[in-house]
């Protein structure tokens, strides 16, 4: 690790764990939540959650794993040029997912439509409740026991109403301050890695076609120059390349106007960072690129009519199975029942976002198709 700007996040300035710890021997306390986040049971289950394609759609698709792991490696690298926490940073980068639904965004809608009158779904408090509550591995405590500042890093967002709830995490969304260095970085890390890395996969799907990404201008201008440099390349080769000088643009870009913001703020420690605006962010003359590439990929590839036959799918298996078990709760299973006796709805929502897609699927077959009796 690099010697830490004065903004960064230390232990010595910690707000530290709800449940006190002896420290650790031979790692630091954010490479501890660093370690629990990769040895959860959460973590894991990404490995089968979808990000823009359902896993039994292809083998080299992203999963929300392999997505949380690029989100990483952007973060560290990033975080390390700018003096920040580097396992604050990457803690954060690989719990912001945890508690996303099987099925991507449609489920997240649709288990949020479910939970309507029940305080709604968002799968960033359902992060945070995975990492405070729902991971079962420690005799001591529920959850992970993580630190204060992995905590609020993994909150990108919050209402008001669910920010009262919170307690201390949830403050500064009710008092109007900013969150470390470290988790808006995790945070901008996260738009890098899926605007490209959904490009990949589009093109690898066949939903997307390098002639439609000549309309594309931080695709077209980088293609060009990957051509010029190579002549007659082709394929895999010539996207990879293309997306990896995207990647680097996009990072070396947040590196320099955030280290230009951070100079010109004059922040000298984290309660600097707390008061100031946000500091990291993309240049002026790079975020009407990227505006482009996102309505890109909403237009051509979220809503492309396959695409959206699956998210149909999806909603309606989340629909189902939300209705099923508050019809008869006695359908979950032992753990859950006991969880619903306090309270049904969340306990189902906490069930129905643990699932996997392909549990998901089967879960449903197992209500609802006939023959399916185990």
């Amino acid at each position: 690790m690099s010697v830490l700007a004065p903004y960064a996040v230390t232990e010595a300035v910690s707000r530290g764990r709800r449940i006190p710890e002896a420290p650790p021997a031979a790692r630091g306390e954010f490479q501890r939540d660093r370690d629990r986040i990769v040895h959860s049971t959460a973590f894991r289950r990404l490995e089968y959650k979808t990000q823009v394609f359902v896993n039994h759609e292809g083998d080299l698709f992203r999963t929300r794993l392999t997505h949380s792991i690029e989100v990483a490696q952007i973060t560290r690298t990033i975080a390390r040029a700018l003096h920040l926490n580097e396992d604050l940073a990457e803690a954060v980068a690989l719990a912001h997912d945890l508690g996303h639904t099987p099925f991507g965004h449609a489920g997240q809608e649709a288990l949020n439509a479910c939970m309507k009158d029940y305080g709604g779904f968002e799968h960033n408090l359902q992060s945070l409740r995975t990492v405070d509550v729902l991971e079962e591995s420690y005799a001591a405590f529920d959850g992970l026991n993580l630190m204060f500042e992995t905590r609020e890093g993994i909150l990108k967002h919050c209402s008001p109403k669910n920010a009262e709830l919170l307690g201390d995490v949830g403050r500064r969304f009710l008092e109007g301050r900013q969150p470390s260095l470290e988790a808006q970085l995790a945070n901008l890390a996260d738009e890098i890695a899926y605007n490209n890395h959904d490009v990949d996969d589009g093109l690898r799907s066949g939903l997307i076609t390098l002639e439609q990404l000549d309309d594309v201008p931080v695709f077209a201008r980088n293609r060009r120059s990957v051509e010029q440099e190579y002549p007659g390349l082709s394929g895999r080769r010539l996207v990879h390349e293309t997306i990896r000088r995207m990647i680097n643009l996009m990072a070396v870009d947040l590196i320099r106007q955030s280290t230009t913001n951070i100079a010109a703020s004059g922040v000298a420690s984290t309660g600097d960072v707390a008061s100031a605006p946000r500091l990291l962010a993309f240049s002026a003359d790079l975020l009407p690129d990227l505006r482009v590439l996102k309505t890109f990929l909403r237009e051509n590839l979220y809503w492309h009519y396959q695409v959206l036959r699956m998210t149909d799918k999806a909603r309606r298996i989340i629909r189902d199975l939300f209705g099923a078990f508050m019809n008869d709760p006695r359908l979950l299973p032992p753990q859950y029942q006991q969880m619903a006796r306090q309270d049904t709805p969340r306990a189902i929502a906490d069930y129905i976002a643990g699932m996997t897609d392909r549990y998901a699927m089967k879960e449903h077959r197992r209500l609802f198709a006939v023959g399916e009796i185990h």
